[in-house]
């Protein structure tokens, strides 16, 4: 097996096939320095602790591992019924050489099994024993692709948990609920079960024909708006529910993005859900220092300019990008804020934030920080997933927890911090790897090259880059699905590179040429639209680990 750098914090380990991949995720659980597990169709990537384990050295470890087919483990079983109306049906019989029906009854018959989760947090690879489907996915992916769609891709079936951009060939649609944070497990598809897929029942209503297709798992509920502390404001500007007895920050003019976000929620990639967190780790703990919180007290994270009303007397402090700031007074009057310095706001105050001129991500701390609804351990939203708090609009309003508890005093010196313009150049450190060798030696140089401008079309997902020189690729076709690191520079066919950020998919089926170190991510989540990147080479990036 080859061990190859997928950051300066992961491996990727390639496997003979997926049978094998499973067991070596299987022998090297609990293994001293891995922090994390992810499978894919051929890999395994190896999560690690640089603090704990250097890489050549675990890779030595890995690589002297052995396994063999063992005892099979009892699975659980899940039967998901079908409408078979799906879009791309016709184009799957064409392309297998198959009728329509001929598809149907193969996709029935199979026998199949989830072999690791990925995409979104409930999306099984499934894996089946016909080696007839087995299809390409579509050459342009859709933008939206529906919850419930069911999809083929290579050897692989799948069902989308929410509706989500996608690539897969959809053959149909059910109704049963993948995720649901509140079911134990949540993932209706966990790695390992076995899957039976049935023709969903057709019922005949007078001239109405309905599938009748049961929800399985109960209602998914996902991202609420509303909870015990997270509310929405009365037309008087009141507060309702639990939010009504406790201080709070009530929005007034809302942001292009205003979500609650602490460290994340790492640890759940066997669910198929990414850590996601704070997009500027820095500022996060800046404000949260400013203010005396330890340091997994949520905050808030805010892109573009916005208002906010202060209920209740505190303490907060605004860090992250820069541009104007001011208090305003119940009577109007305004006085400025210090970035990154800890003031005291009374009740009925507003904040004001302008649209950034430097950075993109406003982080405001409060002491006592922020309180919303959990899921999986973290008020974190996680804009791919769908978990966590949903993203706040005019008049909603969140809690502010008891500032007695902070453990520590306000700190008045803000660390100072420059972070970029529109129109400046900043250097990203990157790993090469793990599918550097998928591209020419004239894309690597163009990598390291030339400026990449970062496009207006970036999220929370990722940022879309685009060079003079698109990447051009050496090895045709498709890469089967593997595991991704945040920070991951991912390729697609137009050779325009995409940097994943904090609610990146967990795995992908286009090559990744490197990885931004971990240094450097927090100042990628800064990078506003306009922004000019270049790359340089890391120290310790230098190919494969080792071969074998």
């Amino acid at each position: 097996m080859r061990i190859l750098p997928a950051s300066d914090r992961a491996l990727l380990v390639e496997a003979a096939d997926l049978d094998e991949a499973l067991r070596l995720r299987d022998a090297w659980e609990g293994m001293p320095g891995v922090r994390e597990l992810i499978p894919g169709a051929r890999t395994v990537l190896v999560r690690f602790d640089p603090l704990e384990a250097r890489a050549e050295e675990l890779a030595a470890r890995l690589d002297a591992t052995t396994t063999d087919a063992g005892a099979e483990r009892p699975q659980a079983e899940v039967t998901i019924p079908v409408r078979y109306d799906g879009e791309d049906l016709d184009e799957v019989a064409r392309l297998l050489g198959m009728t329509v029906d001929e598809v149907i009854s193969r996709h029935l018959a199979a026998q199949w099994r989830v072999a690791f989760s990925g995409f979104s947090p409930g999306f099984g690879y499934v894996v089946g024993d016909d080696p007839l489907l087995d299809v390409p996915r579509r050459d342009t992916p859709r933008t939206r692709v529906p919850a419930g769609a069911v999809g083929l891709a290579g050897r692989f079936t799948g069902v989308y948990p929410r509706e989500s951009p996608g690539g897969w060939q959809l053959i149909g649609r059910t109704d049963a609920v993948m995720w649901d944070v509140h079911r134990d497990p949540p993932a209706l598809l966990a790695p390992g079960t076995r899957v039976r897929f049935e023709r969903a029942a057709v019922v005949e209503r007078g001239a109405e024909r309905r599938d009748e297709t049961p929800p399985l798992g109960g209602e998914s509920r996902g991202q609420r708006r509303v909870s015990s502390c997270f509310a929405r404001s009365t037309t008087g500007g009141g507060l309702d529910g639990g939010a009504a007895s406790r201080s709070s920050i009530e929005v007034v003019r809302p942001a292009l993005q205003l979500l609650v976000q602490d460290r994340g929620r790492p640890g759940h990639a066997a669910l198929g859900v990414s850590a996601s967190g704070a997009a500027d780790r820095t500022a996060m703990r800046d404000a949260n220092h400013a203010v005396g919180n330890g340091r997994d007290a949520a905050v808030l994270e805010c892109v573009g300019g916005v208002v906010l009303r202060f209920h209740g007397a505190g303490v907060a402090a605004v860090t992250g990008a820069k541009g104007d700031i001011a208090l305003t007074d119940r009577e109007g009057v305004d006085r400025g804020i210090r970035h990154g310095a800890p003031f005291a706001y009374a009740d009925g105050d507003e904040l004001l934030l302008g649209h950034p001129l430097r950075g993109l991500r406003y982080v405001i701390g409060v002491r006592g920080g922020i309180l919303a609804s959990a899921a999986l351990g973290s008020v974190a939203t996680d804009t791919l997933a769908g978990l966590g708090p949903a993203p706040l609009t005019v008049g909603d309003v969140v809690a502010i927890g008891d500032p007695a508890i902070a453990p520590d005093a306000v700190d008045p010196h803000p660390v100072p911090r420059v972070l970029p313009a529109p129109g400046d150049v900043v250097e990203l450190e990157i790993t090469l790897g793990p599918r550097d060798d998928w591209f020419t030696p004239a894309a690597i140089q163009a990598l390291f090259g030339q400026e990449w401008e970062v496009t207006p079309r970036s999220d929370r997902i990722g940022i879309r880059l685009h060079g003079a020189l698109p990447l051009e690729r050496a090895v045709p076709g498709e890469l089967p699905s593997e595991g991704a690191e945040t920070g991951a520079i991912q390729v697609p066919p137009d050779g325009q590179p995409v940097l994943f950020l904090r609610d990146h998919p967990l795995t992908g089926g286009y090559p990744i040429a490197g990885a931004v170190t971990d240094r450097f991510l927090d100042l990628a989540g800064q990078l506003p639209p306009g922004t000019r990147v270049r790359f340089r080479r890391a120290a310790h990036s230098n190919g494969s680990v080792t071969t074998s």
